[in-house]
């Protein structure tokens, strides 16, 4: 009897066990099915995505280059920048791949740039809404709805997805400059190197330069560049799709398209920089957008800024220094330049007085957030006001042939405002030419 009594207790004690250990099983084993789910790779996307800076949209002449959240104009959520033939336009429809499926289509609005000059080929936005109940995070075109997209359509990331309005007012960098287009294998070094030291002591946080082709050196100093995060190049390889114009006017210099696709790739980096810039400065590689009453960009535009709140657009004029005209003294000629390709900055301090009774360009500083186009020398469409900022202010320093060539050098005037920078300007392009490995170490030498 005893005996019977131990083995009923044991019984009650082992139950209850078993159960907990099965319990415990479980409870382990749907712990494991969560951690391996949760641990597994993210869902590839099953579509092609372009990842080249043009993009044929199929069954047209058209070049798609990239596409960005903009939702500044009501029902219209993504813009689609390209190059299409202005001749050929027909209605397209977007499609968004949306966390892993297709959307329906939607209708697509597109507007091509006012500025063209008359060349076959426009920079042209696309306006896409995206339908409801879709986290978009790739948008493609086609000619017609479909239900069966093509299996080599190709898809464009869309870029500025997480923008929010901006209630800090902070970014990533404060000026942004971005230049276009570098090609006919471009090697103006010494150039360069001086422009965007320059801008780097004026307060510029990053370069991006558009390029088709540049000369070896060139490509080495852009490369150093590169690496210290400084400029940002966004291969631009147009004259493998299109026969682009070395000219800006079609009646004059021919070609399928202005300038080497200037017009889109200013538009372009101006929504890349939307996110991450608090201005952008649109201006070519051989000009310098120089304060004359401040050391710096950011000093001109808290000036600027306070003065005209509701302004989005600052005109700078420009001026020319003809490169023909030398410094006398010679007091900038270094040795250690000497075999560096290029124009030296310092030695031209004649600049030309501009005609402001014809028609006299300027470049641009923006707030991108404000600006939807832009041409060379305006913007085409903004949100803001437009300021003209005068030049004993602020003005361009652009060193090139003369504009007004018949004037002899006593008619120019004297402007040494790059010499003002001189003692951290020279060591620092010595530097940067030194890791590129394209100082004149020998000369260097003998200098010291």
């Amino acid at each position: 009897m005893k005996a019977l009594r131990m083995t009923f207790l044991l019984l009650l004690l082992f139950i209850p066990a078993m159960i907990f250990i099965f319990i415990l099983a479980g409870l382990t084993s749907r712990t494991d099915r969560h951690i391996s789910t949760m641990s597994r790779p993210p869902k590839t996307v099953p579509i092609q995505i372009s990842e080249q800076t043009f993009t044929r949209l199929n069954n047209t002449k058209h070049l798609l280059v990239s596409a960005f959240m903009d939702q500044r104009r009501k029902g219209l959520d993504i813009r689609i920048i390209g190059i299409f033939k202005r001749d050929s336009i027909n209605p397209l429809n977007c499609y968004f791949w949306c966390d892993g499926h297709m959307s329906v289509p939607t209708p697509s609005e597109i507007m091509v740039h006012s500025d063209h000059f008359g060349f076959p080929y426009g920079a042209t936005d696309v306006m896409c809404p995206i339908p409801e109940n879709c986290y978009a995070t790739h948008v493609t075109l086609v000619t017609r709805p479909t239900s069966d997209i093509e299996p080599d359509q190709l898809w464009l990331p869309i870029r500025n997805r997480e923008m929010k309005e901006n209630v800090n007012d902070t970014f990533q960098f404060d000026f942004t400059v971005c230049i276009s287009n570098l090609f006919g294998d471009y090697n103006n070094v010494l150039q360069v190197a001086q422009t965007l030291e320059m801008y780097r002591l004026l307060s510029v946080d990053r370069v991006v330069i558009y390029n088709t082709s540049c000369g070896p050196e060139l490509d080495r100093l852009l490369q150093a560049y590169i690496q210290e995060g400084f400029v940002e190049v966004v291969p631009w390889p147009i004259d493998q799709y299109l026969s682009p114009s070395k000219g800006w006017l079609f009646s004059k210099h021919g070609g399928e398209l202005h300038y080497y696709g200037q017009l889109t790739s200013l538009n372009e980096c101006i929504y890349r920089s939307m996110a991450r810039s608090r201005y952008v400065l649109l201006n070519d590689m051989d000009e310098i957008v120089m304060p004359y009453q401040h050391t710096n960009l950011t000093s001109l535009m808290d000036m600027l800024q306070q003065q005209h709140p509701n302004t989005g657009v600052f005109l700078i004029e420009n001026h020319i220094f003809p490169k023909k005209h030398f410094e006398p003294s010679k007091r900038f000629h270094l040795p250690q330049w000497n075999g560096v390709p290029g124009v030296n900055l310092l030695e031209h301090i004649y600049s030309e007085e501009p005609d402001r009774k014809v028609y006299h360009p300027h470049k641009i500083i923006i707030q991108p957030r404000m600006v939807e186009q832009t041409s060379v020398h305006e913007v085409l469409k903004k949100f803001g006001q437009v300021f003209k900022v005068p030049p004993q202010v602020c003005r361009l320093i652009h060193v090139r042939v003369p504009l007004q060539g018949a004037l002899p050098i006593d008619q120019l005037h004297v402007d040494k405002r790059l010499w003002d920078f001189h003692e951290r300007l020279i060591p620092n392009v010595d530097m940067v030419l030194r890791r590129a490995g394209l100082l004149n170490r020998g000369a260097e030498l003998m200098d010291d």
